[in-house]
This record gives structure tokens, C-alpha cells and sequence, in this order.
């Protein structure tokens, strides 16, 4: 235990974000963590100097504190301590700058529900946290529990993917868990017919990885079983995770960050957005 000492939960007074405080409290149980609670207020855009200030500043902030008030409560029916902090600006850049001045080893999120248009909303926030931190994610869905019994990691081979695989390994090991590792091959379909040879060496390379990372895990005496797929990555990722019923997914971020990190996309966010269980993202 004690791989975060301090979580940092971020909470905008929706019940997704205040379910995603509700399970941090059973991580910081049994992880011996602090939790800080931070919600957001975002910078104000209008012209001050046609309105009353004080007025329009106690209406801007009030979102705020009406969350954290929400916080407050659930942490006392839980019997949590918490520490609350209102910020004023874009609330991704509070959020990453608190935890970095915090000292916060991981942020908490929540993410809406399954419907398209709530997959759409989590391209906001979220993934502009996960672009610019160097902590740690976990982001809760609505409706599902954080678990280590179950586990899937994904491994491409890369050091990001390895840093996944010991952050699975340390928990399955703590919490007597079991491993679903896989690779996914996701390569355009032409890809096949014009360079087989090198869609094959692909395969091989996937099918090494996963093997590679059943001998650490079988090291450890954890029970392994690894896959390989051929298909678009964040579908293969999150199609198992229905099949096996896994907890949690753990993903290594590609370490890309501020601009290009999110003009490129992310098989990571795409997961995080179709998941049907809490993502792990972790950093090198």
C-alpha cells in the first residue's frame, strides 16, 4: 500500500463528480492517502464595469462552494477528512498546478455517463488534465466502483506501456488481484494487403509483449492471462474489458503533453470515453 500518498479530487457539484469523491474515500483507506478537494471557478469573461461587481463575483463564485459544500457533506456521511479549495481560473490549469504545488501523486476525476453526447463532454476538462500533468489519473464513470481484483493493462512494447505493467503488477500483488494484459495490432486494412510481411511482424512483436509481461506478473505469483487483437485500439481495450469484467483499466500516458498531446488525440481519452469501469492512467 501507500502508492499515493495524497490525492487531489477535483468536483464541479455534478453527482459524477461527487461519486468519483465517494469511491477516492475507499482508496485513501486503504492507500493510508490525503485527500484535497478542489473545484474550479472559471475566469470571468464578461465587462465588470457594466455590472456590479460584487454581485456578479458572489454569482461566479457560488457553483464553487456550493460543490464543495456537497464534498463537505458526503465526507462527513463517509466520515473522510478532506480538505476543501475554491480556485478561480481555467480549471484544468488550477487543477494540474494545484497538484503540483500539493505535492498530489494522483488526481480523481469523474466522467459522465455512456450516451454519445457524455462521451463527447469528457474531451473537455479531462483530457486537457491528463494532456498537461505528470501525475497520475484515475477517472471514475457514474455508476461503477474502483477495484483491483480485475485488472486490464494494455502494453504496445513502449516504456509508458512498462510503467503500466509494474503500476498493475504492485496492484494486483496488494490487493490479490489477477491480470488481463493485451497488445492490439491497429493497423488500416490496406495495411495488410500491401505489406503483409511487416503486419506479421507486428503480430509477432504484440504476441512478445504480452508474454513479456505474464513472466513479471507470474513472478510476482499473480494469475495472468494475456490477449492479442486486431482491431482499432480503444474498441479491442474496452470490448475486453466487458467480456472479462475487469475493475479497472491501467493505461500508460504517451508522455506527449500541452499542444500536441491534444491536437494528436489519444487512444487513452477514447478509452477513458467508451470504458465501462474506472481508467488508470499512469505516468512515467
Amino acid at each position: 500500500m501507500g502508492r499515493y500518498r495524497k490525492l487531489l479530487v477535483a468536483v464541479d457539484g455534478s453527482e459524477t463528480s461527487i461519486h468519483a469523491l465517494k469511491e477516492s474515500f475507499k482508496l485513501a483507506v486503504n492507500e493510508g492517502s490525503w485527500i484535497t478537494v478542489v473545484s474550479v471557478v472559471p475566469p470571468y469573461t464578461g465587462d465588470l464595469d457594466l455590472t456590479g461587481v460584487r454581485d456578479v463575483m458572489a454569482s461566479i463564485r457560488k457553483p464553487c462552494e456550493d460543490a464543495l459544500s456537497k464534498a463537505e457533506e458526503a465526507a462527513r456521511t463517509e466520515k473522510a477528512l478532506i480538505k476543501t479549495v475554491c480556485e478561480e481560473g481555467e480549471p484544468y490549469e488550477k487543477i494540474v498546478n494545484l497538484a503540483e504545488t500539493n505535492n498530489c501523486d494522483l488526481i480523481i476525476m469523474g466522467r459522465r455517463g455512456l450516451r454519445r453526447l457524455e462521451r463527447a463532454l469528457m474531451g473537455s476538462v479531462t483530457a486537457r488534465v491528463i494532456g498537461y500533468t505528470r501525475n497520475d489519473i484515475l477517472v471514475i464513470p457514474r455508476d461503477t466502483f474502483v477495484g483491483w481484483q480485475n485488472i486490464l493493462v494494455a502494453t504496445d512494447g513502449s516504456k509508458y506501456s512498462r510503467a503500466a505493467i509494474e503500476k498493475a503488477i504492485d496492484f494486483a500483488k496488494s490487493y490479490g488481484g489477477e491480470l488481463n494484459i493485451l497488445s492490439v495490432i491497429d493497423v488500416p486494412a490496406e495495411f495488410y494487403a500491401e505489406a503483409p510481411e511487416v503486419a506479421d511482424d507486428l503480430i509477432r512483436k504484440a504476441k512478445g509483449y504480452v508474454e513479456e509481461a505474464r513472466k513479471l506478473a507470474e513472478a510476482s505469483g499473480i494469475k495472468t492471462a494475456i490477449f492479442v487483437r486486431e482491431d482499432v485500439a480503444y474498441e479491442a481495450i474496452t470490448a475486453l474489458a466487458k467480456k472479462q469484467k475487469v475493475d479497472t483499466i491501467i493505461l500508460g500516458s504517451h508522455g506527449r503533453t500541452g499542444l500536441k498531446r491534444l491536437l494528436m488525440g489519444s487512444v487513452t481519452e477514447k478509452v477513458i470515453g467508451h470504458a465501462p469501469c474506472p481508467v488508470l492512467v499512469v505516468k512515467p
